[in-house]
């Protein structure tokens, strides 16, 4: 990683936070970005929905999608915990987590994840979700990992958050709302091509994001129009 990197990630994000940008792929641009420029094996994203209730919205890869899922599924884990209390949760070896969140404590050792990091997606007091940094080493993260880490979760929420109000909190919600209803509807293009493909998961959500920007087109859009028939990838 060199300052360069960095300083094109952040770029590349402001980039993107425009009137009309694509929040989805936004999202996704976020936990990649992580993983290319951290010292970290995975990235995973939860962000809060109409009713402030966490929602899986975006992860590197099919095992961090899977866990992410686990969090929410039992109301347990290190990003559920810095929702709530809009800290960081640190999370060293997950072997001495198993008495506070046993059944994500199992998963995540069964996939190979023993360390992890979460940082909250917070702006001043308004907390809408938070950042997961996945480790397949028991340690703690470096000081730059987290700083930089929070840096990029800093930006995303500014930019979810930008030019609204308190006011206007409703049209974050509805926003956020729709990019939740459309990941199930990428989660099944994501099979379709897998099927057709011969493909696993992560390479048919690349196969499938890939197309779309190179097209210049809405994720959702080409997602819909490979669900319903329409069009291959």
């Amino acid at each position: 990683m060199t300052e360069q990197h960095v300083a094109e990630a952040f770029v590349e994000l402001a980039d993107t936070l425009v009137d009309d940008f694509d929040l989805m792929d936004f999202l996704h641009l976020l936990t990649d970005r992580c993983v290319r420029l951290l010292d970290v094996s995975a990235a995973g994203l939860l962000l809060t929905d109409q009713r402030d209730a966490l929602r899986l919205v975006a992860a590197s890869s099919e095992e961090t999608r899977l866990l992410e899922l686990l969090q929410l599924q039992n109301d347990q884990g290190p990003c559920v915990e810095c929702f709530r209390t809009g800290r960081p949760v640190v999370v060293t070896d997950m072997s001495a987590a198993a008495v506070r969140w046993p059944r994500f404590v199992a998963a995540a050792r069964a996939t190979g994840f023993v360390a992890m990091h979460a940082l909250p997606m917070r702006l001043r007091h308004d907390v809408i979700g938070a950042l997961s940094l996945f480790g397949t080493e028991p340690k703690r993260f470096g000081a730059e990992t987290v700083q930089l880490g929070q840096a990029l979760a800093d930006i995303a929420t500014i930019g979810l958050l930008q030019a609204r109000a308190i006011r206007q909190r409703d049209g974050l919600a509805e926003q956020l709302q729709t990019a939740l209803n459309t990941r199930v509807l990428i989660e099944q293009a994501k099979g379709v091509i897998a099927e057709r493909r011969r493909l696993d998961m992560d390479q048919a959500f690349t196969l499938l994001r890939t197309t779309a920007r190179n097209s210049n087109r809405l994720l959702t859009d080409l997602a819909r129009a490979v669900v319903d028939g329409s069009e291959t990838v």
